[in-house]
């Protein structure tokens, strides 16, 4: 029994190890305790990413207060040249240093959770933090939300890979990087969990909230510490429903809101498509964009940035119905031509102006209509900027938490609830895609059809199909044709002319209905009389998600592959079974490899990975007595009562390849292994 003597004489490095082996025993708390780590980070990262835009706005403009005002007494020159500058260097950053920071930066988190186990490249903090500052601060329209979105995201990532903590867990420090950004950017931390669940992980569950809203705090309360808890923005007093009639006008401007948000994806996408045809130079397209923002800016300056000012004016009243509409027609363009040119920034801030503007231009015409029971047009306003977000997102809670945190204000909650539900509702009817995942289903990754079609679309036929299959001539005899089904191996037999060339197939489908013709059609019917002669066929280069539709339209168990250079001549065959076996394999090794680290160490890995019961996880490079030899030869569950469940081959320049083994997997010089067993089993292979 330990005494305190004995506890004092522990060495401190040693009672730190063993409690980081406690605190990974018990899931929830080890989860809990990285969650509140992750959160301070991303306060801490919110704080230095206002730095960096205070430092790039201050060094272009000569301070970091008023923009607009600076931006609309600086000479001519200044305005166009200072967005190209930015524009430039912006493209720089995002060429050279972090592609993933072109954009606004959410779906690359979505993808990175959906598709890559929480995987973020640790290069994508920085450089998405000094791309989408110089794109703020010179007078990109765009937000702040998306870039510390991505950026608190790649610091949850950087803490998962550097602990090789398993999929789910980097899944969850993603989301919880993701959650940090929300909340300390606009002090709203209910918001920022429900961001994260609604948005990012598409999941509520108590498992995933609880670490979601401890860094939602903890971020949170590190903004409040540097910056206090002041709301966003101030609601002016007396803005609240007058009359119970005014929710139908609420509920007339949600719908409509939602022309306005469908309005600004179509042009977005509109923009991304324009540029991205420009055989320019990828820093050049951003620099193109910068001219335009300034172009723009000389027309309205209160499109420039984030928008805040021109916000709180339409809230107060102080915009005219004119300079409403031109505004959003302007910020709308402004903000297409930012993100569009591949400049790095959010697209939050600009739908709430959008918002804000479109409800302000309602609100004049109701109070108009109905000056007896309607409200000032300021209240239209507010729930506008809601409207047009949830629209563009596709995320109602998260966004009618959110502007109320923003405002403090709970008196249009009621005429905000409506109008948000009705704006995304009819939104998802003329748009099935929200703007964030509209942008990977261009890219061919459509996250609302789940993880499955996702993963089979990044498999080719060509990685899976057996170049191997069993042919008949066309004119062959109905008996060779049985005797060849009998010995095949194959659940088809393609039919060939005298050229090798594909006429149909043969499956046990067309012989049973054969058969009750055989004593007296025999020696008569051949090959050709009970082929399919349109079966449907494969190029190498299809992807698996592709010939999985063929599999279920036509009913067939295997597919011939054809030669792209001649499309007649068969190369192979896909069958479903093997397309099964490759989607197990990918989904095995997707959620195996986060948990190893983004590569195994080159040199012998002796890293030990605690499981539950005693089991554990080694990492080994391949000893030289095992190299050359198959796993059924090394019989590694007799030998060592271990099994070798992943094998890694590749590396020094070469991309590594994660396969599962089988008994006839040969291991070679300079693989590496992980097994799995108890301790003291897999401890000898440790000692090769």
């Amino acid at each position: 029994m330990a005494t305190d003597t004995d506890t004092r004489r522990t060495p401190l490095r040693v009672r730190l190890a063993d409690l980081g082996r406690e605190l990974r025993s018990r899931e929830h708390g080890y989860i809990m305790v990285l969650a509140v780590l992750v959160g301070l980070l991303g306060g801490l990262g919110n704080l230095a990413f206002q730095f960096l835009i205070d430092a790039f706005r201050s060094l272009a403009w000569g301070g970091a207060e008023n923009f607009v005002q600076r931006f609309s007494e600086a000479p001519l020159a200044f305005k166009l040249l200072v967005p190209v500058a930015g524009g430039f260097v912006g493209g720089l950053i995002i060429h050279f240093v972090a592609p993933e920071a072109k954009g606004h930066g959410v779906p690359e988190v979505m993808k990175a959770v959906a598709l890559k186990g929480g995987v973020i490249p640790r290069r994508t903090a920085i450089g998405k933090a000094v791309a989408s500052a110089l794109c703020l601060a010179t007078g990109g329209s765009v937000g702040r939300e998306g870039p510390i979105v991505q950026i608190g995201s790649a610091l949850g990532s950087a803490i998962g890979q550097l602990l090789k903590l398993n999929t789910a867990r980097m899944r969850a420090l993603v989301a919880c990087g993701a959650t940090a950004g929300i909340a300390a950017t606009f002090n709203a931390p209910i918001a920022g969990a429900f961001f994260s669940a609604e948005v990012i992980l598409g999941d509520f569950g108590a498992a995933l909230f609880a670490p979601l809203v401890a860094s939602a705090v903890t971020a949170t309360l590190v903004s409040h510490i540097a910056t206090g808890a002041d709301p966003v923005f101030l609601v002016p007093e007396g803005l609240t429903l007058v009359d119970g009639r005014e929710l139908l006008l609420y509920a007339a401007l949600g719908l409509a809101a939602s022309l306005v948000a469908v309005a600004f994806m179509k042009s977005l996408h509109w923009a991304e498509n324009r540029f991205d045809s420009l055989p320019l130079w990828g820093p050049l397209r951003t620099t193109l964009g910068g001219l335009g923002i300034g172009l723009v800016g000389l027309l309205a300056p209160h499109t420039l940035g984030n928008g805040y000012e021109g916000i709180a004016m339409a809230m107060n009243g102080e915009l005219l119905l004119g300079g409403m509409a031109l505004l959003l027609l302007v910020k709308i363009l402004a903000t297409s031509l930012t993100l569009g040119s591949g400049n790095s920034g959010g697209i939050f801030a600009p739908s709430l102006f959008m918002g804000v503007m479109f409800g302000g231009i309602c609100g004049h015409f109701f109070h108009a209509w109905f000056p007896g029971w309607t409200g000032e047009p300021g209240a239209y306003a507010l729930v506008g900027m809601g409207a047009v977000v949830a629209a563009a997102i596709h995320a109602p809670i998260t966004v009618i938490i959110m502007i109320f945190e923003m405002t403090r204000d709970y008196a249009l909650i009621l005429p905000l609830m409506i109008a948000v539900v009705m704006a995304t509702l009819m939104s998802q009817k003329l748009q099935r895609h929200s703007i964030y995942t509209f942008k990977l289903a261009r890219r061919g990754i459509d996250l609302l059809r789940g993880r499955d079609q996702n993963v089979l679309r990044r498999l080719r036929v060509e990685d899976v199909m057996r170049s191997h299959f069993d042919s008949i001539a066309t004119n062959a005899p109905l008996a060779d044709v049985l005797g060849r089904l009998a010995e095949s191996d194959h659940a088809e037999i393609l039919a060939l002319d005298a050229e090798g060339r594909l006429t149909g197939i043969i499956t046990l489908d067309e012989v049973k209905r054969a058969l009750p013709q055989i004593d007296v059609l025999g020696r008569l019917l051949v090959a050709q009389d009970i082929m399919h002669e349109e079966p449907p066929t494969l190029d190498p280069g299809d992807d698996l998600d592709f010939a999985m539709q063929q599999f279920g339209r036509r009913g067939v168990m295997e597919i011939p592959v054809m030669d792209p250079a001649d499309p007649g001549r068969p190369v192979g065959t896909l069958s479903r079974d093997d397309v099964i076996r490759a989607y197990n394999r990918a989904i095995v090794e997707e959620d195996l490899a986060p948990s190893l680290g983004s590569r195994f160490e080159t040199a012998l890995v002796r890293r030990v990975t605690e499981t539950l019961g005693g089991y554990v996880l080694l990492q080994v490079e391949v000893p030289r007595e095992m190299r050359g030899r198959t796993l059924g030869e090394l019989d590694f569950r007799r030998k060592y009562s271990s099994q070798v469940v992943l094998v890694c081959r590749g590396g020094d320049g070469d991309e590594e390849r994660f396969s599962l083994p089988d008994r006839a997997t040969r291991l070679e010089a300079g693989d590496r292994i992980l097994v799995f067993g108890r301790r003291e089993d897999v401890g000898r292979i440790r000692n090769l």
